[in-house]
């Protein structure tokens, strides 16, 4: 199954103020850049971040699954529990670099 642009677009608008969002079809599924750095997978409607040990105490509980064959292991982020995404999502974008520029 995969993501609807109804969901798509839900998810760009759960995140907080100050950063300039957008999202990618990248595989068939998604990806969602705040200022630019790759941030947020969206696979069969579900939001997936990569798991980095920076984000082991917010996330320690967390869901974890697989977003596609051949991923490694991603925390599930529940875009709808405001509380979290508040904290997730600067700090995501804090510790993501900008892609590399390709040649």
């Amino acid at each position: 199954m995969a993501t609807s642009v109804d969901f798509i677009e839900f998810v760009c608008e759960q995140l907080p103020d100050g950063f300039s969002v957008r999202y990618k079809k990248m595989f068939g599924e998604y990806m969602v850049y705040a200022n630019d750095k790759p941030i947020l997978l969206v696979c069969d409607n579900c939001v997936y971040v990569k798991k980095l040990p920076q984000l082991e105490k917010l996330f320690g509980n967390a869901q974890t699954g697989i977003p596609y064959a051949g991923a490694k292991e991603h925390y599930i982020l529940d875009i709808e529990d405001a509380e979290l995404v508040s904290e997730a999502i600067p700090l995501l974008e804090s510790i993501t670099p900008l892609p590399k520029k390709k040649k």
